[in-house]
């Protein structure tokens, strides 16, 4: 990965949720009314949210699961209701202050919430890897060394989303810059999933794994796909 690449995309996502759009994100995912925009958005996630779920063991009663770009904490919650352990990370210490404070702390005894990076090593290893659009914003090249390096720290399984290269998510991406600057988000990078694939296949970091599972989700305003990486040794 290039670092300083990686660094500066890394440093721009931190600036937009804590500082340029920190109340538009925080109304996005609570349940105040929004705009016909914003709404397909928040119904994408939803949906998102829960194609991550269905690709997880029914119970996850003592399993190890670390929430890469946790955002407001809604995924983590879910996760540690099924008796998951949480290490829920997010480069906003705005959105994880938000996320302690909207759900009781009886809640979230499992859930171990700080801001940070996902690749931090000194967060440890884990059964599950979960990124919901939190890789949206890196170029191909960036997602992948991303994922190799979370490999390594991961038994079972990566679940992430990205932006799937396709003409009508290009042309969303025109008019969301028509959206007032300040709500505008760091340019999302889209991806062919066919590249994406090709890369990790190829990847040494990724010899014994496979993608058993990838699926769009597409609700207006919101195109995302999920892919899931399964060690198979």
């Amino acid at each position: 990965m290039g670092g300083i690449s990686y660094l500066n995309r890394r440093g721009k996502l931190q600036d937009y949720f804590d500082r340029t759009a920190n109340d538009a994100w925080a109304k996005l995912t609570s349940d105040a009314p929004v705009s016909g925009i914003r709404a397909t958005v928040r119904a994408g996630r939803d949906q998102m949210r829960q194609d991550i779920i269905a690709r997880l063991p029914e119970s996850l009663q003592g399993k190890r699961i670390l929430d890469a770009g946790c955002g407001t904490g809604a995924l983590a919650l879910e996760l540690a209701k099924k008796g998951a352990h949480v290490t829920a990370v997010d480069l906003s210490p705005n959105l994880i202050e938000l996320a302690k404070e909207r759900i009781p702390e009886n809640e979230r005894s499992n859930i171990h919430f700080l801001a940070g990076d996902m690749l931090d090593e000194n967060l440890g290893e884990f059964d599950y890897v979960v990124g919901m659009d939190s890789m949206i914003h890196y170029c191909a090249s960036d997602m992948l060394v991303v994922l190799e390096k979370l490999s390594s720290r991961v038994s079972e399984k990566i679940l992430f989303t990205f932006a799937p290269s396709t003409l009508p998510l290009e042309v969303m991406i025109r008019v969301g810059r028509l959206f007032p600057r300040k709500d505008r988000a760091p340019f999302i990078e889209p991806i062919s999933h066919v590249k994406l694939q090709t890369l990790i296949k190829e990847s040494p970091w990724f010899i014994d794994w496979e993608i058993p599972f990838t699926n769009l989700v597409s609700s207006g305003f919101y195109k995302s796909q999920l892919m899931e990486l399964k060690k198979t040794s």
